[in-house]
């Protein structure tokens, strides 16, 4: 996937990801390709453990797993923010 889709695909995982995590108010446009393209890096590491495919380009199957990653991501960074 070239760098601009990367970015496209960042900014939608992590729009929506902030959506669900109800972090949108506080995140900008940058903070949401930088979630959703980290998302994507620890949801295709996740799929790995569980012995499934990561992110394998820009489709819908790739999208579930950045957006887990985010999710999964955007919960993190709550919890050690409460420390």
């Amino acid at each position: 996937m070239g760098i601009i889709l990367w970015i496209i695909f960042g900014a939608l995982v992590g729009w929506i990801a902030s959506i669900i995590m109800k972090t949108d108010a506080q995140q900008g446009a940058l903070l949401n390709i930088v979630v959703g393209i980290i998302g994507a890096v620890i949801g295709g590491y996740i799929m790995n453990l569980f012995g499934e495919t990561g992110t394998t380009g820009f489709n819908l199957y790739s999208f579930f797993v950045a957006l887990i990653g985010a999710v999964v991501l955007i919960g993190i960074v709550r919890s050690l923010k409460r420390l």
